[in-house]
């Protein structure tokens, strides 16, 4: 693991998250710290640290006696996750600078032309929607906030990889990233948080209906 200016727990439990999203994981799996700690080359101290910290946040679980599994997977957390991510990305939105945000809106709005197509492979646009996301959101001072959407997003990709898989192909909405964009360019924030919870919503759906929820 690449040394960051960060608690190490804390970069172990991004690890643990990526690779759980990557599907490096089962659901309902047991952990084996020692093996976990060995294959990251840390020490089971902030190994455990870091369960703790996935524990907190329900990603994991824990028994006495049986050490800690991750948590089984079902559709109501998928949703839970979505609604907190979309008012989270809101507020984010809200609490960047507006002269900022028109002056990325041309990119925003090119962008989400450019990839315009109804369908795509999960894999495909799991990267366009990330770079996105990230790029309108780029302007907001509340670095704890970014963190903490960086954090969930993790957590939700071991529903989407995991169970959707990375080849298969999903529809959506090519209209929507474009709507936010006009939104953010005409200087309408409000229309643009509301375009952006739509964003959410529909996308949490289409996913649900490939769950059979």
């Amino acid at each position: 693991m690449p040394i960051e200016r960060r608690p190490l727990r804390e970069q172990i439990k991004d690890e643990i998250l990526d690779r759980l999203g990557r599907g490096e994981f089962d659901p309902d799996q047991p952990i084996n710290e020692t093996v976990l700690a060995t294959d990251l080359g840390v020490s089971r101290t902030p190994l455990r640290e870091a369960l703790i910290g996935l524990e907190r946040e329900g990603i994991i679980v824990s028994e006495r006696g049986r050490g800690f599994r991750f948590a089984p997977m079902s559709a109501q957390e998928f949703r839970d996750l979505t609604t907190i991510v979309a008012h989270m990305e809101s507020l984010a939105l809200e609490l960047s600078e507006p002269e900022y945000l028109v002056s990325i809106a041309p990119r925003l709005l090119d962008e989400a032309r450019a990839f315009s197509a109804p369908e795509a492979e999960y894999a495909v646009l799991e990267r366009y929607d990330d770079a996105w996301h990230d790029l309108l959101l780029s302007g907001c001072p509340n670095e704890r906030l970014m963190d903490l959407i960086t954090s969930l997003k993790l957590t939700m990709r071991r529903y989407e990889r995991v169970i959707i898989g990375d080849q298969q192909v999903l529809e959506r909405s090519a209209e929507e990233h474009e709507r936010i964009a006009e939104c953010v360019q005409a200087g309408d924030i409000d229309g643009a948080v509301a375009a952006l919870k739509i964003n959410w919503n529909s996308g949490m759906e289409r996913i649900l209906e490939r769950l059979g929820d």
